[in-house]
């Protein structure tokens, strides 16, 4: 003799399938979250690799300051290396180390000081260009400055206008100390880009 299923059983298994198929016709019809298209459809032309070199000038005091101290940790008043001060600047970026020289730009961002045994900063910061062709466009750094080495390499992850899809890699290296307050760095910034 056959067995009956009884009318709830078959009425949720018809429900399930009239579930499945409305969620596969609006998953069907529903606008894309992701879709692949080509580079060229959004401007993007042969990869370059392009060279930068500029002057970073940062003032930490008096009443011209770059770099301002927004923020500390209770610990920081008596660490050896500042540890837990949070610093925000707005430094200006010269073709040469004398301040005079032509301004290309604009360091722009917060610093802070991530280390318990050296001077060793966690940068994250926007180089702003004002110069020609750079006018507007942007490189992101974020990364480590070990500030007492000669030479400080930090990544370069990402940029805007001329320097979309950017990477790369930036290296400091300190020009001179003008006085206890004031500092000028020189990059070389080595970066991809579109």
């Amino acid at each position: 003799m056959a067995k009956i299923i009884p009318i709830p059983y078959t009425f949720f298994f018809f429900l399930t399938i009239i579930l499945f198929l409305i969620s596969t016709f609006a998953t069907a019809i529903s606008p894309r979250f992701s879709q692949n298209i080509s580079p060229t459809s959004i401007g993007l032309k042969r990869e370059g690799v392009r060279h930068l070199h500029f002057y970073f000038h940062e003032t930490v005091g008096g009443q011209n300051a770059t770099a301002v101290r927004v923020a500390q940790s209770p610990v920081t008043k008596t660490s050896s290396t500042e540890f837990g001060a949070v610093v925000v600047m707005d430094d200006p970026l010269t073709i040469g180390p004398e301040l005079s020289s032509r301004i290309v730009g604009k360091a722009q961002g917060i610093y802070t000081f991530a280390s318990q045994n050296e001077i060793g900063l966690l940068m994250v910061l926007n180089f702003v260009f004002t110069e020609g062709k750079y006018n507007g466009s942007t490189l992101s750094v974020l990364g480590r400055n070990a500030v007492l080495s000669t030479v400080r390499e930090m990544p370069i992850v990402g940029g805007s206008g001329i320097f979309r899809f950017a990477r790369g890699y930036a290296q400091a290296r300190t020009h001179n100390l003008v006085n206890s307050n004031t500092v000028v760095v020189e990059y070389n910034v080595y970066v991809f880009h579109y």
